[in-house]
């Protein structure tokens, strides 16, 4: 709830006598009231009976009831209130208009520092969609941080050194070798890569050729290694574009090439502290058995290092760069194990930095799965560019009027949150089923919903005479339940927030945009605002819908989502 509503009830709680930590829920139903006050620990510290705590405390509270409150009932071991409407909405809504963009922030976290790796995406291999779930994940995690007051980067760690990058070379130089780029040249990349992927597995003899080559590009022998300079440059500057479309702002990039041989020593020296052993066929391996983590493989028999390698050597390497007290790594929810396997070899090596792994499950389409060695993946650029097509022609149709540059602006912005959005709304372990009619619709759970909400409230506002925006706020007009519900839920918004940050979960906020904007939409249906009866509940409406307006602003702002003036 607001702050200025919570402290009001929290000092009439502790007039009453109430100490400790105070902490309200909802009542099961509206017709018990808007907030309720558990006395399960009053009762314990009294001796007595919930219940009858309960009920002492609700004729105390009534007996000396402030404007905010209209009633205080019993209800069990509760204490139920029954709020003003037009009191909550002041205090909300001034709240609101005092914080602007910032209303729902805390300080908390201040002094706090914290990484958030994402989204680890490869060189020499296509950004797909399932990289984009990454970036919106990662994106929100970042604005929650810094919304609280930590002191939160974001970095990336790029993989330009694993065995697909010479298996990429090789397939270009074996089948492509004399052929001019193509403008996307990363894509083409990409392509070449599932074509050598492909080609390996129907002819299996080719390993021996492409072990030779990997061993040659990982010696940085003859003409490979110039090959993978250009070629990475490719990649980078392509991967640069489409974060910046994304809104992903890195404040540092680590590079598998650079960290690869800083793991082979970190091998080293498990070895020598015996947290690491030879194995079959001289293979270095870890074993975590006793902490029922298996076997985990640190470098092959032939010396070649895996993705483990690197990150021992990485996990030091970021918090040397950054000073942090916690590094959030957002990939793959099918690397959780992974991940257990490399925080518990780095806890045996003494790392005290605080490691987190966040995972997300698959992105895939109705016809199934997606993987990138098989070529069948949904490009995100691809998708992007199908549904930019949808909306700008939608948009066109209804607004012969407009500029193309306004056109393109607009179908632009929808596409991206719709894209964003459709994937933000769902918890980041759920595997998603990706639906673009679903994700373009303006009805339902989706981002054009609730965009159409802040549309709506800015056409409304616009239509509004200069005198209904001006003059002093007669609050106690608005007193139906829905103006009530609409001002609880935007005093909720800073609680909505820490859920979100404290569960590393980002569909809270977008779970909270959708409610927000169906609870405007049934005040509209229900209510008018331009239309109302006298001034003074025409402008107390327009208050009411200029918040709602910010709020879903600074939400939609948390997932990297933008607003339009009108749709």
């Amino acid at each position: 709830m607001a702050a200025r509503v919570k402290e009001t009830l929290e000092q009439m709680l502790k007039d009453a006598g109430v100490t400790g930590v105070i902490e309200f829920s909802s009542p099961p139903n509206p017709s018990m009231g808007d907030l309720a006050f558990g006395c399960f620990s009053l009762a314990k510290e009294k001796d007595a009976k919930p219940g009858d705590v309960a009920q002492e405390l609700a004729s105390q509270i009534i007996n000396h009831k402030s404007q905010i409150i209209n009633d205080v009932k019993a209800f069990g071991p509760y204490v139920n209130f029954f709020l003003n409407a037009g009191v909550v909405a002041e205090m909300v809504i001034g709240e609101i208009e005092e914080r602007g963009s910032e209303y729902g922030w805390s300080n908390e976290g201040a002094g706090q520092k914290v990484m958030i790796e994402y989204p680890s995406n490869n060189t020499h291999k296509e950004f797909h969609i399932g990289h984009f779930r990454n970036v919106c994940i990662g994106n929100p995690l970042t604005a929650l941080y810094r919304s609280q007051g930590y002191e939160a980067r974001a970095v990336n760690y790029l993989n330009d050194f694993g065995a697909h990058v010479p298996k990429c070379l090789w397939g270009l130089l074996k089948f492509h070798k004399d052929e001019a780029p193509p403008e996307n040249k990363q894509r083409w990349l990409g392509e070449i890569y599932a074509e050598a992927n492909n080609y390996i597995a129907e002819h299996p003899e080719a390993k021996v050729e492409l072990d030779e080559f990997q061993k040659k590009f990982e010696a940085r022998e003859g003409d490979i290694w110039p090959l993978y300079v250009e070629t990475r440059s490719w990649s980078i500057e392509q991967f640069d574009r489409l974060f910046k479309e994304l809104g992903v702002e890195h404040e540092g990039v680590f590079y598998e090439k650079d960290i690869r041989e800083f793991g082979q020593n970190k091998v080293d020296e498990l070895l020598k502290k015996g947290i690491a052993k030879v194995g079959e066929g001289g293979a270095i391996i870890a074993d975590l058995s006793a902490s029922g983590l298996d076997i985990a493989l640190l470098r092959k028999s032939n010396g070649v290092g895996l993705y483990i390698t690197a990150d021992l050597a990485l996990a030091e390497e970021k918090f040397k760069r950054f000073d942090a007290d916690e590094s959030v790594v957002v990939t793959a929810l099918e690397q959780n194990f992974y991940f257990r396997q490399l925080f518990k070899i780095l806890e045996l090596m003494g790392f005290k930095k605080k490691m987190t792994h966040i995972g997300y499950g698959l992105v895939t389409r109705p016809d199934g799965k997606m993987s990138s060695r098989l070529g069948n993946v949904i490009l995100y650029e691809d998708l992007r560019d199908e549904v930019y097509a949808k909306f700008y022609a939608e948009t066109k149709e209804r607004h012969l009027e407009w500029s193309e540059e306004k056109l393109v602006a607009t179908s632009l912005k929808l596409t991206l949150a719709a894209l964003k959005f459709d994937i933000q709304k769902h918890e980041a372990a759920k595997n998603i089923v990706f639906d673009i009619k679903e994700a373009t619709s303006f009805e339902g759970f989706s981002a054009p919903y609730v965009l159409y909400a802040v549309a709506r409230i800015n056409s409304i506002v616009r239509k509004a005479e200069a005198g209904e925006l001006a003059g002093k706020i007669q609050w106690d007009v608005l007193a139906t339940p829905e103006e009530k519900r609409l001002a609880l839920m935007m005093g909720d918004y800073g609680e909505v927030i820490r859920k979100a940050l404290a569960q590393y979960n980002p569909s809270v906020i977008a779970r909270y945009c959708f409610d927000l904007a169906q609870a405007f939409n049934d005040f509209y249906n229900k209510h008018s605002i331009l239309n109302a009866q006298g001034s003074s509940l025409v402008r107390a409406r327009l208050a009411l819908a200029e918040a709602v307006a910010q709020v879903l602003k600074n939400a939609l702002g948390l997932l990297t989502i933008e607003t339009v003036e009108e749709m």
